[in-house]
């Protein structure tokens, strides 16, 4: 298959560097010189074109302005970066993108473009599908029926004008899912605008939103535009809006209902031409009962909800998310660590009331203490260390060891008992794996009839955590009439 290559790059000395090596390692590659401009403005004719080199400066914005059009274009056209850093950015991270450091290196290129012909070629491999949202999917981690959920209604929503309302607890990403509704929606080249609403006073919040005439009052010097006029044809992001005092409340719901709004001290009324995105920690409608939040604002807010699970409703989430953090941190710091599998299961035992803020600031925390290296047990802060609180890796392991060697006639049915003084071998032995597994799986059903099938009452009767419990559950794949009470 013949190479069509187009180098897009606005320093022309360069592009012809580019275009010498490229012509060097393949002469019978067609190579093709265009601006940035050419691209964004839709003059460039990318058809026949099997690669495209996109040079990348300082300018890391404008880097992924041209790669998020040049693969919304053209989604299955391979696309590599030129330049230092060499790392692909989380948002372009995806089969399909490749990238190169400088000086070109004849080695380099030759294992991308060996790569690339696996992706393409390779047995039950296809070409890159259509761009399938990498910063949504590396932003919201996880695999769970919990944070899948979120993204199903992310993508469904995001393209539509619809107000949306982010509700969850501090910490588990509500921005990060305002700026992914941004982002897959038609403003995405408009600007995102965020508005802690809980972190400004009462006094400025108004000003802040809708801007200010000079001499509107005392210090109003100089006329200033409000955080509406600077989302224009974007989103404005209301955080906290539960935290948002009455009377601007008020004012608030006036905007939302006739899309205009005036400036303080101002007689103009300007039209407000943006996507209203809301998010609280706070439960609205026991504000509302309280008579701290008015309830016609909330309806107005409340077109399409978006409930963002607390960390420790997707604890099975969390091997993922640290990976994640853990390569973002080595990405910005080069501090390379790995988690012990020890301090792994301390963590997936902790209850995470800062959710992923606080996993976030741990990860931090112990590359600034440890550096490079494994992270054990003892190298977490103390509130981590469960297991060796406990003294046990896992109260499941222990009640295993404490029933390990009963004899084989227990598992056809009879009662187990507590202990065992003497310890008897079958005399033609037996598979001790499969025997715990049985065992186990035994103790697990028993526990479950005993509780009607509330987990967290049969993990009672095991002395184990519920969480440790799921996933026993899960792994034995016991039957749903076994697990009632189970969630993601």
């Amino acid at each position: 298959m013949n190479t069509h290559a187009v180098i897009i790059d606005d320093e022309l000395s360069r592009a012809l560097a580019t275009k010498g090596v490229l012509e060097f390692y393949d002469e019978n590659m067609s190579v093709l010189i265009a601006e940035r401009s050419a691209l964004l403005n839709g003059t460039l004719d990318l058809r026949g074109a099997t690669i495209v080199f996109l040079e990348r400066d300082d300018d890391e914005k404008a880097l992924l302005e041209c790669a998020f059009e040049l693969r919304e274009r053209h989604a299955q056209l391979p696309l590599v970066l030129i330049g230092e850093p060499t790392r692909i950015p989380s948002a372009l991270a995806e089969p399909g993108v490749f990238a190169l450091g400088r000086p070109l290196r004849q080695s380099a290129l030759a294992a991308v473009l060996s790569q690339l012909s696996e992706l393409r070629n390779g047995p039950g491999r296809s070409a890159p599908a259509a761009r399938s949202n990498p910063e949504l999917f590396r932003a919201l981690v996880g695999n769970s029926h919990g944070i899948e959920g979120v993204r199903r209604l992310i993508e469904r929503v995001a393209p539509s004008e619809a107000t949306v309302l982010i509700l969850g607890e501090s910490g588990t990403g509500k921005e990060v899912v305002a700026r992914n509704l941004h982002y897959y929606s038609k403003r995405q080249k408009g600007p995102f605008v965020p508005v802690n609403c809980g972190a400004i006073p009462e006094n400025l919040l108004e000003s802040e939103l809708f801007g200010h005439e000079k001499g509107a009052f005392t210090g109003a010097i100089t006329a200033r535009r409000g955080r509406f006029e600077l989302a224009e044809g974007g989103t404005l992001f209301l955080d906290e809006i539960g935290d948002m005092p009455l009377p601007m409340q008020v004012k608030l719901l006036r905007v939302l209902q006739e899309r205009t709004f005036e400036r303080i001290g101002g007689s103009r009324p300007l039209q407000a031409d943006v996507r209203i995105i809301a998010a609280t920690h706070r439960n609205l409608e026991t504000q509302i009962a309280q008579g701290l939040f008015r309830e016609d604002l909330f309806y107005r807010l409340n077109v399409f909800p978006i409930d963002v699970p607390p960390l420790r409703e997707r604890i099975s989430d969390l091997p993922l998310l640290i990976d994640e953090l853990l390569r973002r941190q080595e990405g910005q710091s080069g501090i390379c660590m790995t988690l012990a599998p020890a301090a792994l299961r301390c963590l997936c035992r902790y209850a995470w009331p800062g959710n992923v803020r606080e996993l976030a600031n741990l990860v931090e925390r112990l590359a600034i203490l440890h550096g490079n290296g494994t992270i054990d047990v003892e190298d977490l802060p103390c509130k981590f260390q469960i297991d060796a609180a406990e003294g046990e890796a896992d109260p499941a392991d222990a009640l295993i060891a404490s029933t390990a060697a009963l004899p084989a006639q227990s598992m056809a049915g009879a009662a187990l008992p507590p202990a065992v003084d003497e310890l008897h071998l079958p005399a033609g032995g037996l598979d001790l794996k499969q025997y715990l597994s049985e065992l186990e799986t035994r103790l697990i059903q028993s526990a479950l009839e005993e509780s009607s099938g509330v987990v967290a009452h049969a993990a009672g009767l095991l002395k184990m955590r519920r969480t440790t419990l799921v996933e026993k559950i899960r792994k034995y794949g016991l039957k749903a009439g076994d697990c009632d009470g189970v969630d993601a």
